[in-house]
């Protein structure tokens, strides 16, 4: 069904758009996969969250690195079961752990700090960590991604460090360095998954600036 909406879609893009080439239909093809495809996985990750108790949690996780993640990217798996489990683990874990993990201030400041510059780090080697069937290759369009990472990143932690609220606190810590390691290469190496610039034969620092 997704696929039929999916190719549908983009037909129509294709004839009010005639410069669209084979290529480029395809692309956006595979985007709109992702983005229709990611609506009934978001459902099924809140039905087990329900089922697990801990829809409120996995909600509010959700709202919190979603921003994250649209702008820093992140591997996709190839089978709609491994994206579920994937989906499911990265706002359950989260939401679950922080009702069981307190953690000394001192401890909270060397974490949060330890992970912002591990962040800054893989934000600025692999950010906007983008795929083969859906690449970036704007140069704005990955610098203002980049910038967005810088800012989000940094103002979540920020927010991590001078919460009361101590679950909170944790699901931004342990939320966005999950989300930190899913840009990473090793990441992509082992989920067998391909930059889109680097498929595309695109420098990251020179990007064909098509605006």
């Amino acid at each position: 069904m997704i696929d039929k909406i999916c190719m549908f879609l983009t037909n129509k893009m294709r004839k009010e758009m005639p410069e669209v080439d084979d290529e480029r239909a395809e692309i956006i093809y595979y985007g709109l996969q992702n983005i229709i495809g990611e609506i009934p996985k978001i459902f099924i990750m809140l039905g087990i969250a329900y089922l697990l108790g801990e829809l409120k949690l996995t909600l509010i996780t959700f709202l919190i690195i979603m921003p994250y993640r649209v702008c820093s990217g992140g591997f996709h798996l190839k089978t709609h079961i491994g994206c579920i489990v994937i989906t499911t683990a990265m706002y359950c874990v989260p939401a679950i752990l922080s009702k069981y993990i307190i953690l000394d201030r001192l401890v909270k400041l060397v974490m949060i700090i330890s992970i912002w510059v591990f962040a800054m780090v893989m934000i600025k080697l692999y950010a906007p960590a983008d795929t083969e069937n859906v690449p970036i290759l704007r140069k704005k369009d990955r610098r203002q991604k980049q910038i967005l990472s810088y800012l989000i990143l940094t103002i979540a932690l920020v927010i991590a460090a001078v919460i009361n609220n101590q679950i909170i606190s944790n699901i931004i810590i342990i939320g966005y360095f999950i989300q930190t390691c899913t840009i990473t290469k090793l990441a992509y190496k082992i989920t067998n998954n391909k930059y889109g610039y680097e498929v595309y034969n695109v420098s990251t620092n020179s990007v064909t600036d098509n605006t």
